[in-house]
């Protein structure tokens, strides 16, 4: 082989199709943990009693501890994306390759629209409301709303890369409870302005089974915005180079 074609199989990542598999096995992964995330996250939101709304910390913690316990259980047969936004952020630093990110955006929003339907199916018809759709807050101009989808997302993103680096030596915590906790805080203070996506998968299910786009752009333009500048910054300012590696020592 080449080494044009060496280098162009290393990006599109081609023969993980048929090396072994572990690429169905982590679509499969994709597909579960996104369903789950949905379903138990946009569940959190769904207001059963006008006197018992869900309180912004509930819903914060009810999506940090379901991508922190996901992460456990699926993260070392998928990396557990389940978000678009994470996944092309991985694949500009080249930890994911072409077909995988593809294939990976797929089934994370078919697994979405999964639980968005199993959601419904499982709520009464008087407090489906809108399945936990986000929507801008109606004083926001949709401008403010993705700038706003994009610096969370690149939190959020920022954070994965940092705790995931596989030359980084001084992580002493957990990686899963770091990025639950970035997601907690990243809904803490965007789910009164944006209703918090940082996920296009999250924003996308409710959207297909209720049929509403309304500024549903926001959630796939800002989000993927925000993972791809954090992946790029994150690469070529703040991964650790090879001849620090070794000195790593805190």
């Amino acid at each position: 082989m080449s080494k044009d074609m060496k280098a162009a199989e290393s990006y599109v990542g081609l023969s993980e199709l048929t090396a072994s598999t572990n690429l169905w096995r982590a679509l499969c992964a994709e597909f579960i943990g996104t369903f789950l995330l949905v379903l138990i996250g946009c569940g959190t939101i769904l207001q059963f009693k006008p006197t018992a709304a869900p309180s912004i910390v509930a819903i914060s913690l009810a999506f940090g501890l379901i991508v922190a316990t996901l992460a456990q259980a699926i993260g070392h047969v998928s990396g557990c994306h389940v978000n678009p936004a994470v996944t092309l952020s991985l694949f500009v630093t080249g930890d994911c390759k072409l077909i995988r990110s593809c294939l990976y955006i797929v089934v994370q929003c078919l697994g979405a629209m999964a639980g968005s339907a199993m959601l419904m199916v499982a709520t009464p018809s008087d407090f489906q409301g809108n399945l936990g759709a986000t929507a801008p807050h109606a004083d926001l101009a949709p401008a403010q709303a993705f700038f706003y989808e994009a610096v969370l997302t690149f939190l959020l993103c920022f954070v994965i890369h940092g705790v995931c680096d596989a030359k980084r030596k001084d992580i002493k915590g957990s990686a899963p409870l770091a990025i639950g906790l970035a997601i907690t805080a990243c809904h803490l203070s965007g789910i009164k302005y944006t209703g918090s996506s940082i996920n296009p998968a999250r924003s996308f299910g409710p959207a297909v089974i209720k049929n509403n786009w309304h500024n549903h752009w926001i959630y796939w333009a800002g989000p993927i915005i925000g993972g791809l500048v954090a992946g790029l910054i994150y690469k070529f300012i703040f991964k650790v180079p090879k001849d620090e590696e070794d000195s790593m020592d805190f």
